[in-house]
């Protein structure tokens, strides 16, 4: 059985360890709306990649009421750095009044797609 300190020393040697890259999630109304959001953040650099992944079933609690939609999620791959960027750009664009924009720590990964998204938006 590995020490407490064999993961963290692991993930230090690989690169891994505070590699500041996140996995955004954000819904859209449609396959539409999510292509615009992608394509903003995507032109501005703000983001390395965008999945989008459409006929997601949602269910939530909406003023009151239990609701329920088909929505296109977008999961994108950036780095802790722009995720205020990231937020406020979503806000401005999205047909939503709340959207759903929640980052998700990476903590490990393939090394070279990690620096390869470090690479794309950390541009300046």
């Amino acid at each position: 059985m590995p020490t407490p300190g064999y993961r963290r020393k692991e993930l230090t040697e690989t690169g891994h360890a505070g590699n500041n890259i996140v996995a955004i999630f954000v819904t859209a109304s449609n396959q539409k709306e999510a292509e615009k959001i992608a394509d903003i953040l995507l032109n501005q650099k703000l983001v390395a990649c965008a999945n989008i992944i459409p006929g997601i079933s949602s269910f939530f609690w909406w003023e009151g009421k239990k609701e329920s939609s088909t929505e296109t999620l977008l999961i994108l791959k950036s780095t802790l750095t722009h995720l205020e960027e990231i937020i406020n750009a979503v806000k401005r664009i999205h047909s939503y009044t709340v959207p759903e924009v929640i980052a998700i720590p990476v903590i490990g990964g393939n090394e070279h797609y990690l620096k390869w998204v470090r690479e794309i938006v950390l541009h300046d």
